[in-house]
């Protein structure tokens, strides 16, 4: 083979490129879901959840708030779901910190590629959690007998915002992540955190209920917000102002603490 036969192999290599961000992202995104093969109880643990605080406070709570548990899951169950995606949102935290101590993303950063992949997959990942889960509450509540009146749409809909709402609350635990040197200090942090924002909310009782002072941080909590519009969407309700108020707070999250992760990333090693 001659230097003229290797030369035109060879351009369309260069012609190619890099991989695009997006290609990144996706191939980290595989690895993050290679990882239920490989670790079956995050599985077990995405499972369990959502079907213990469905039955738990559907029974505990529905007969002494409304005084019926069919009315109480109604205006429960679309709260649970953005529960769920909240505190499953922490995973992303979690796997970053153990990925850091395994030492996987020094290997990663000598890569040509988008600096944000890792923590694209692991947001990939993120996203396949919040869909099962969620729609496994949706399952358990319509044997439970809940009933979405805006049907179909309604609930394609919710699945469609429910990511949303969990694409920004990860960036909060890839922050701790990075921050913290422990998954167990992430997970720690994270529910000192997450705790106040999800029971001082209205997803399990109506904020008229509470005392002044309390409802008027329920009113503005951004889970809250969040709750209004999935009860919204799946009742066919729902204001474009309500579903505004709902992703503020993802958007915002987004904006700040992704160039926030990548300083602290680039800054850690």
């Amino acid at each position: 083979m001659d230097g003229a036969e290797i030369g035109c192999r060879a351009d369309p290599c260069e012609a190619s490129g890099q991989p695009s961000a997006l290609s990144n992202a996706l191939v980290f995104g595989w690895r993050a879901v290679l990882k239920f093969k490989h670790i079956p109880e995050q599985l077990f643990d995405l499972v369990m959840s959502p079907v213990m605080f469905t039955l738990l406070f559907t029974f505990v709570f529905g007969g002494a708030l409304p005084g019926s548990t069919d009315t109480y899951l109604q205006y429960f169950l679309p709260g649970i779901l953005v529960q769920t995606v909240v505190f499953n949102s922490l995973y992303s935290g979690m796997g970053l910190s153990t990925d850091l101590g395994e030492g996987l993303f020094d290997r990663f950063r000598s890569l040509p590629i988008w600096s944000l992949s890792p923590f694209a997959g692991l947001m990939v990942g993120d996203i396949l959690r919040h869909l099962i889960a969620s729609l496994i509450i949706l399952f358990i509540g319509i044997l439970l007998g809940y009933r979405p009146e805006a049907g179909i749409p309604g609930v394609v809909a919710a699945l469609l915002l429910l990511p949303l709402i969990g694409f920004g609350f990860g960036w909060i635990f890839l922050v701790l992540g990075l921050i913290m040197r422990t998954p167990n200090t992430v997970m720690t942090m994270a529910f000192t955190g997450i705790m106040p924002l999800v029971f001082a909310s209205n997803i399990m009782v109506d904020p008229a209920t509470m005392p002044g002072w309390l409802r008027v941080f329920v009113e503005v909590n951004p889970v809250s917000l969040m709750t209004t519009a999935m009860r919204g969407l799946l009742a066919g309700n729902v204001t474009l102002t309500q579903l505004g108020l709902a992703l503020l707070t993802p958007a915002l999250l987004t904006a700040v603490l992704a160039p926030l992760t990548l300083w602290l990333y680039r800054r850690r090693n």
